[in-house]
């Protein structure tokens, strides 16, 4: 059989279904590991012999229609067998983040109409607590080796598949454009969407990864990420490469772990590689065998990846991509990365860069909006009401600004909704930041835009500082900075603060603290307003009385102003809340409390909440 990784003509050599990658796979290398966890070892031949079982079960339940089953645990061989099983039995796979909170959890599976749920233990429990308030769900099971939380009664995976009859699932016709997976969107501009990849998308980027990272088979790869990532995942099957997953967060146990087993190719989050570059044991440490160190989920420091780079003399690199394109576009093979890009476009990928004004296209090194044209480019969202994102073309637009550089590798500068002009130049905030990033006496820090009489708007820094105390080191800090910009990126005015909020993956919740404080500058005040609406699952009486003990709890927080509980007159099963908080940051540091989260998680007990929405207002007299 002709190797997936060879040859030039990538659409016309895949599998028509995604899960054929892996069969594909176990016939050329059976007897080779697939996935390795501890001491255990799962040859490709075992894992889709498991994957078989895992289709059959669900066929049986669900027959091959489409039905949508989540899968959320953290890295863990039944992962790969619950989203390959579900590919084969002809339904449709949605990876879950195992780190969801209640609210969350039940927004993604009612938005995508999940009819099962197989999690770990830990995000089984908060599925408990809201499991009255999801009647589509037929199934559920808990996927690896401790039933934790989720009790006796429950059925684990490994116990479903043992009982399954043994054989190789019927085929099923497919179409490389069904629907194969969906995938929901970080929710950083707006409520998270979701997308349908379909088997051709799925396939496409599998092999456009793997052959963009120089994966091949005997390759071993190393997933230090709290959970699975299908772009992961999906590549090292088709190359036939072994995954060594590590699920612990210690940096430096991973990378014992990487030059024990000799991996080529080590995926980690920007979080654990600065913890990694700031570790005294970084010194004794080496990486004899490794190809590349890749950095994904948010932006990594120039800094981080310099320092690493040097120490392992290997490069340490970040791609881009987005769930839109399921979801690599761009990376630089190993040896070929230059530092601040974040590569060229991946076999089969168009990029060009277009005006934020009138959408025209831009020549190379000039900023604006990046659009992206392939074979992995979804099919679309799942709800119609998010629109086509892509145009007529098959152009999909990023909401990403960047440039392209003369060797056709992209830059990335921010995010549409976060840029500015300032005398008519564009300034990404992020850019910034990086920078001052490196500066030693800055710990943290945001840029915003200020509106500018004379220049529409100037750069204004909120900085946390390394040493508290001394105040002089901010304008020494912007001092250094300047001096490396042009005048129109340069940091006109600043505020010394304690912290920065960050949403819980690490973001800066930049909407709502840009609003905040074009409030402040207005003259108003900068509340935040929330809406909350509530359908009953119990009596009202029980509603309202865990609704009290939540208000007693928020009322005692700092930042909180009121808020008003009214019930529906045309349907007394709907509450509306309404509640104001002082700032955007006040809310922020409450809602990421686990006593706030004791409160949502009771409340999911009697009633069902719609997706937290809230605005910043300005012009409100306390």
């Amino acid at each position: 059989m002709r190797d997936l990784l060879d040859g030039p003509d990538l659409p016309e050599m895949l599998p028509a279904r995604a899960d054929l990658l892996l069969r594909s796979a176990a016939r050329r290398h059976g007897d080779r590991p697939a996935l390795v966890l501890g001491t255990r070892t799962v040859t490709y031949a075992s894992l889709d012999a498991a994957v078989d079982r895992c289709a059959a079960v669900l066929r049986d339940r669900f027959g091959a229609g489409g039905a949508v089953i989540a899968i959320g645990a953290d890295l863990h061989p039944d992962v790969v067998i619950a989203y390959h099983g579900a590919l084969r039995s002809g339904n449709t796979a949605l990876l879950v983040v195992p780190l969801l909170r209640e609210q969350q959890l039940q927004y993604v599976l009612e938005a995508s109409g999940a009819r099962a749920a197989l999690f770990g233990a830990g995000l089984h429990g908060r599925l408990h607590r809201i499991r009255h308030g999801l009647p589509a769900l037929d199934l559920v099971a808990v996927l690896g080796e401790d039933a934790g939380e989720a009790g006796p009664v429950v059925p684990r995976l490994a116990g479903l598949l043992d009982a399954a009859a043994p054989g190789v699932v019927p085929e099923h016709p497919a179409d490389p454009q069904d629907p194969a997976a969906l995938h929901f969107t970080s929710g950083t501009t707006g409520m998270p969407k979701a997308v349908v990849l379909s088997h051709r998308n799925v396939t496409v980027n599998a092999v456009q990864t793997a052959r963009a990272h120089g994966l091949e088979a005997g390759s071993v790869t190393l997933v230090h990420f709290p959970s699975y990532h299908p772009m992961h995942m999906n590549s090292a099957l088709a190359a036939g490469a072994t995954q060594v997953l590590v699920p612990e967060t210690d940096p430096v146990h991973a990378m014992e772990r990487a030059r024990a087993c000799r991996a080529g190719h080590i995926y980690s989050l920007p979080a654990r590689l600065a913890q990694l570059a700031a570790h005294p044991r970084l010194p004794g440490l080496s990486l004899p065998d490794a190809r590349m160190i890749a950095s994904g989920g948010s932006a990594l420091p120039p800094a981080v990846a310099e320092a690493l780079s040097r120490h392992f003399g290997v490069p340490v690199v970040q791609g881009y991509g987005l769930a839109e394109a399921s979801p690599l576009t761009h990376f630089d093979r190993p040896g070929e990365h230059r530092t601040g890009s974040v590569g060229r476009p991946v076999e089969g990928t168009e990029h060009r860069v277009v005006s934020l004004e009138d959408g025209t296209v831009l020549p190379t090194g000039r900023t604006g909006e990046i659009q992206v044209r392939g074979a992995q480019v979804m099919r679309g969202y799942l709800d119609p009401a998010h629109g086509p994102a892509v145009d007529a073309d098959g152009w999909l637009a990023t909401g990403d600004v960047g440039r392209i550089d003369e060797g056709d590798r992209l830059r990335l500068t921010d995010r549409i909704k976060d840029v500015f002009k300032c005398d008519n130049w564009l300034v990404g905030p992020s850019e910034i930041e990086a920078l001052l990033a490196e500066d030693p006496a800055v710990a943290d820090s945001v840029v915003l835009d200020r509106p500018d009489p004379v220049s529409g708007a100037v750069a204004y820094a909120l900085l946390v500082l390394t040493d508290p105390a001394s105040r002089g080191d901010a304008e020494e800090a912007l001092t250094r900075l300047n001096a490396r910009l042009p005048y129109y990126k340069q940091v006109r005015s600043h505020e010394v603060v304690e912290r920065i909020p960050r949403t819980p993956n690490g973001k800066i919740p930049r909407r709502e603290l840009r609003a905040s404080f074009h409030a402040q500058l207005d003259g108003g005040s900068p509340m935040v307003i929330l809406i909350n609406e509530f359908i009953l699952t119990a009596a009202p009486e029980e509603f309202e009385k865990v609704f009290e003990a939540s208000s007693v709890y928020m009322r005692e927080q700092p930042g909180f102003v009121d808020h008003t509980l009214v019930r529906s007159m045309t349907n007394p099963n709907t509450y509306i809340n309404i509640a104001r908080w002082q700032d955007a940051a006040a809310h922020i540091q409450v809602v990421q409390s686990e006593g706030f989260q004791d409160h949502i998680r009771q409340l999911a007990g009697v009633a069902r909440a719609t997706p937290q929405l809230h605005t910043v207002v300005s012009h409100v007299e306390h």
